[in-house]
């Protein structure tokens, strides 16, 4: 099981907002969601990709002189890369001055995996923290991610899910086992729309919320405030009575829109249309808090 890899998009050291405590989050690569808001638009294609920060760029063009493909071009004094043609050999990556060109992903054992984890053990102890696993989705590496779990409870290190939900009960059953804390996004309870914004059905996300919960397992409820697609009274009132019948789920966070994300985007030669609009007012957090409190839920707003 050691040598089971996954494909990780960051690993990010004394995280204080992906559960309790000081916390290492790694990132998997991939996800079966296509939420146009997305905070983290490097983690939803499953395989690695190129992406290109403009402003760090001074226009030498070893990048276009060394591809192979000719998939580099610039105009206008800006890099552009046509990604069917480009086949991440990396030799752009390496030509670089000023690493204006990355590599989205990278392949990591379990071993590697965990080296990373333990060097940051002493601020676990010290602050009640310890290991996110978080993306995209970690759900769909499952064999890397109960491995790296396996390996994390053996050495007595706190271990947190974030996670949309979707995926098999089997799955979740199994690796469910091995997670101390999930941070499990709602969003949307109608099924039709929430397959018209996220591309997929939320029937298992909702159906494993219900198995994690009978099962009495540790869960705080994260809901992304996205205005005008899930932040109507009618949602929130039915996000509010859906937890509400659930035992053992008493905690949910709010994490408001916001469009740090979208030059991630940009860097990404995003394919799809982004969603992008004001940030959702203190006041409109404000009334939804209210409606979720008066089903006996404790809120908060999240990082």
């Amino acid at each position: 099981m050691k040598m089971e890899q996954a494909l990780i998009f960051d690993i990010k050291k004394y995280a204080i907002h992906d559960g309790p405590g000081i916390r290492t989050t790694i990132f998997f690569k991939g996800c079966a969601l296509r939420c146009p808001w997305c905070h983290n638009p490097e983690g939803i294609k499953k395989e690695m990709e190129i992406i290109i920060f403009q402003d760090r760029c001074i226009q030498c063009e070893d990048c276009i002189n060394v591809c192979s493909k000719g998939a580099l071009i610039c105009h206008n004094g800006v890099i552009s890369i046509d990604r069917k043609e480009c086949d991440l050999c990396g030799a752009c990556r390496e030509v670089c001055h000023t690493r204006a060109i990355e590599i989205v992903g990278r392949q990591l054992t379990v071993e590697e995996a965990l080296r990373e984890i333990e060097k940051d053990v002493l601020f676990y102890d010290e602050s009640g923290g310890g290991v996110t696993f978080s993306g995209g989705e970690p759900l769909m590496q499952p064999n890397f991610l109960e491995a790296l779990l396996r390996e994390c409870k053996h050495k007595g290190i706190h271990t947190t899910l974030d996670t949309s939900g979707y995926t098999s009960v089997a799955t979740l059953r199994t690796v469910s086992e091995f997670v101390d804390l999930f941070l499990y996004d709602v969003k949307i309870m109608d099924d039709q729309r929430h397959m018209h914004y996220t591309g997929v059905s939320n029937e298992y996300i909702m159906s494993n919320l219900q198995e994690l919960s009978q099962r009495n397992k540790s869960i705080n409820i994260r809901i992304p405030v996205i205005p005008e697609i899930n932040d109507d009274d009618k949602n929130i009132k039915a996000i509010g009575a859906f937890l509400a019948s659930l035992p053992h789920i008493h905690n949910v966070s709010l994490l408001p829109y916001h469009r740090a994300w979208v030059d991630k985007f940009n860097r990404l030669g995003g394919e799809a249309e982004p969603y992008i609009v004001e940030p959702p007012s203190k006041e409109k957090i404000e009334k939804i808090k209210n409606i979720l409190q008066g089903f006996g839920l404790a809120i908060d707003r999240g990082g």
